[in-house]
Parts: structure tokens; C-alpha cells; sequence
């Protein structure tokens, strides 16, 4: 009864008769690459294989990214694989206890998932590293940015990692200072999303305008300017807070 994910890196693997993947077909796509991992969570009910992005599937399977999924099925659907690749992505980069070196081995307590060390009995839990996203109003206008790091073309939000000790309203100060040198006021919480590319826990919020000009922190960045809210440039598809922050959804 568990619900069988497959995952080749950043995308979701489908049969292409429509049916749902069935645990053998998680055990024939195995055989497809020497570099995966399959596991299972008890207490959600979920298998998971995960395979490198490049993996070459056999026929009768196909791909789809798992952010088209998601604004193709809706947040509550697409939460087991979320998890899934969260996870995926945890298990494969966490092997051994950072406090003394031991081979990790899986956590005995079915109600939780986690890792431990045979030598210290140190317990390692699936990692999260919440980020900020901000919509920044001036009347009409909203603050979209063209980010340098990323392969997609769209305007989106300013967003950054929160830093250690940090609140996320501090967080979003300083991240709007930084990446275009203006100041803010009257940050509002506006919702979150989990975001597993890798471990992202998005923390939303609109703020508006309060002084200075646009300066952008060229590393970052690309180009920043204001926009009409009803002339926006291209922005990121259904399937994201930026998306839902950006048209008020």
C-alpha cells in the first residue's frame, strides 16, 4: 500500500501508460543506473528510489521535472514526493557521524526517520535550511530581480538563506540591503513551502518600500528594477511561493 516514487536528480519518473509505479517497477528501474539508493519510510507510506539525473530509463518510463509536477498536481499531492526527494537527497550526502567519523547506520524507531552512529550513538535527522523570499511594494510597483545563479531567465523575488541567529524578519532585511542596498518596512508573513532542491523550507513575506536606491550586489544579481504589477516580465511558473507571492494567489 506504500506509494512508489522513483527519482532520476530533479525529476519525477512516470510510467507511460499513466499507472501508478508499483515497487517493480522501482526494482527493474534499479538496474538502470550502479549509482542508487532505494529506500522506504514506514510511518508515510512512501518507497523511494533515487537515481543520478542522467539515468537512462527503460522503455515504458518517462520524465517529468518535479516543479511541472507540482503545479500540475497541487501542493498536497505532491507532498510525499517532496519528502521523497528531500530525503533522497539527505541519505545520499550524509554518511558518516560528524562528531566521530562512524559509518552511519538507520534509526531502529519506525515513527522517525534519522540516522545513527554505532560508536558515539550520535542521531542525525533529516537536515532543512530555511530561506526568506520577499515581494517588496512601492505602491503600484513590486521589486523583481533577474538572480545570476540560475538557469532559468525569470524575474523573481529577492530570497536568501537565513544566517544562524538570525530571525527570519532580520533575515529579510538584510538580504534586500544587500542585494540592492534599499530599506524596508512593514514585513508581513505571507506563507511558506517546502522547497527540496536541496532542503529548502521557503519562509514568504511581502514588505514595502522605505528608502534608498537600487544598487545591485553584482554576484548575486543580474539586474533589479520595479515593476508594474500588471506588466511584469516573465515570472516563475505555477508550482512556487515566488509565483504565488508575485500574482497575490
Amino acid at each position: 500500500c506504500c506509494r512508489c516514487i522513483a527519482l532520476a536528480g530533479q525529476d519525477v519518473v512516470l510510467r507511460n501508460d499513466g499507472q501508478s509505479l508499483e515497487f517493480g517497477d522501482l526494482k527493474g528501474l534499479q538496474a538502470s543506473s550502479s549509482d542508487n539508493l532505494l529506500f522506504e519510510e514506514r510511518h508515510t507510506d512512501i518507497c523511494v528510489l533515487g537515481m543520478p539525473q542522467d539515468t537512462s530509463l527503460p522503455e515504458g518510463f518517462g520524465t517529468t521535472t518535479l516543479r511541472n509536477y507540482y503545479a500540475e498536481h497541487g501542493e498536497e499531492y505532491v507532498l510525499p514526493y517532496f519528502r521523497a526527494k528531500a530525503l533522497y537527497e539527505w541519505l545520499s550526502k550524509t554518511r558518516y557521524c560528524p562528531k566521530c567519523g562512524m559509518r552511519l547506520e538507520p534509526g531502529t524507531n519506525e515513527e522517525e526517520t534519522s540516522l545513527v552512529c554505532p560508536n558515539c550513538r550520535n542521531v542525525i535527522f533529516p537536515r532543512i535550511e530555511p530561506c526568506i523570499i520577499v515581494l517588496v511594494n512601492r505602491g503600484n510597483d513590486i521589486l523583481l530581480a533577474l538572480h545570476r545563479n540560475r538557469i532559468s531567465k525569470y524575474y523573481s523575488c529577492i530570497a536568501g538563506f537565513m544566517e544562524a541567529g538570525e530571525s527570519a524578519e532580520q533575515a529579510v532585511r538584510r538580504e534586500i540591503m544587500e542585494e540592492t542596498g534599499i530599506t524596508v518596512r512593514n514585513i508581513r508573513y505571507f506563507g511558506s513551502q517546502s522547497w527540496p532542491f536541496p532542503s529548502q523550507l521557503m519562509l514568504g513575506f511581502t514588505a514595502e518600500y522605505e528608502s534608498g536606491e537600487i544598487h545591485i550586489q553584482e554576484s548575486e544579481l543580474q539586474r533589479a528594477a520595479w515593476f508594474p504589477r500588471d506588466n511584469c516580465p516573465a515570472t516563475p511558473p505555477k508550482g512556487s511561493i515566488a509565483y504565488r507571492l508575485i500574482h497575490q494567489e
